[in-house]
């Protein structure tokens, strides 16, 4: 049996008989995803390419996206706390000490401690190295001051990795450090931002007022909170961009063709099938360890694509759309897709500066 099958196999046995059937409300069963992330761990298929202690079975990466694809192919239940084993456990394997490892890895990865990401700031919004969080050292310890927004899931999460400015007068780039923080901490405020569609990834805002972290919880080297941040956020663009394809031809599937539709119809097929073709192109560039321009590409056509997609579904279904409580999630959840992971404005951005090579405005 080839690995995909072995996993569709035990993801059919972990599944309730009626999952497909009442999909709807599974999709929002908290017990069944947590109970789902810890079986992901304990059966190794969380994190494939890691060793079995860390949620993994050391497969290669093109095996890995195959399975990932296949999970979400299949709709497979939504991890609790995506930011924890897809963004902040990535960066804690990578750069973190022994002691930080053995402390927070497996707790992170079975769901039983959730964690946020403390980057984006009012003033500085997608522009992440232009935070203002300052961290100043003082003896053994870290006294932050600042604040944080769009921080998800915050008021549920226990831990956090903050960013912040820890040499002022350095470039903007290289004067940030990442901290590990503890979200009880004296000195923290987490306020919940009112959302205007259901979601169970709330955003909130973070209030840090004298909040002191142990040097101990500095993750990766002072001053080189840029590095670890843009490891962790690869990770992140590889699962946005599978989540955004499944989602995109799950959307295909409810548009009815009609003479209105059918030249936009066409334009989307073909858009996904060239994000699925760019993703691969991508992996090929990794496994060969070599740039992949594509890769910037990756975020931004498929989060345009998405929000076409459930527009033409609405425009499809006419007046009877705004009667459809679950088409109108899925469009407002869609109007999420070109700012979560990076604006689309900033990833256009990059393009021009990092792919067409164009000067900066």
């Amino acid at each position: 049996m080839n690995l995909v099958a072995e996993f569709a196999g035990w993801l059919t046995e972990f599944l309730p008989a009626d999952y497909y059937e009442r999909y709807r409300e599974y999709r929002w069963d908290l017990g069944l995803r947590r109970d789902y992330q810890r079986a992901l761990f304990e059966a190794g298929w969380l994190q494939p390419t890691w060793p079995r202690e860390h949620g993994g079975r050391s497969l290669g990466l093109r095996e890995a996206m195959e399975i990932r694809l296949e999970a979400a192919v299949r709709s497979a239940p939504k991890l609790p706390n995506i930011a924890g084993p897809n963004v902040a456990a990535p960066g804690i394997r990578q750069f973190g000490t022994p002691e930080q490892i053995d402390r927070l890895l497996v707790p992170l990865l079975r769901g039983d401690e959730w964690w946020a990401l403390g980057m984006s700031e009012p003033e500085a919004g997608s522009d992440f190295a232009g935070l203002r969080t300052r961290a100043e050292r003082d003896g053994d310890t870290f006294r932050v001051n600042g604040h944080k927004i769009w921080t998800t899931q915050a008021h549920e999460s226990r831990w956090c990795t903050l960013y912040a400015r820890t040499d002022p007068a350095a470039p903007k780039h290289r004067g940030i450090s990442c901290l590990l923080l503890d979200l009880q901490s004296p000195g923290v405020t987490i306020n919940p931002i009112r959302m205007s569609s259901i979601s169970d990834e709330t955003f909130c805002e973070v209030f840090l007022d004298d909040v002191e972290v142990p040097v101990a919880n500095l993750l990766g080297p002072l001053h080189g909170g840029w590095q670890v941040a843009l490891a962790s956020l690869q990770h992140e663009r590889q699962m946005i961009w599978i989540m955004n394809w499944v989602e995109i031809h799950r959307g295909l599937t409810t548009i009815k063709g009609s003479d209105d539709t059918f030249a936009e119809l066409g334009s989307l097929l073909a858009d996904a099938a060239a994000l699925r073709a760019t993703g691969y192109r991508v992996l090929h560039d990794e496994l060969a360890a070599r740039p992949s321009p594509q890769a910037d590409i990756l975020k931004l056509l498929g989060s345009t694509t998405l929000q076409r997609v459930w527009e033409l579904s609405a425009a499809a279904a006419g007046p009877q759309s705004l009667a459809d409580p679950d088409l109108l999630f899925e469009r407002q959840d869609a109007l999420a897709a070109t700012i979560y992971g990076g604006t689309s404005e900033i990833q256009r951005n990059i393009i021009a500066e990092r792919v067409l090579g164009l000067p900066k405005g």
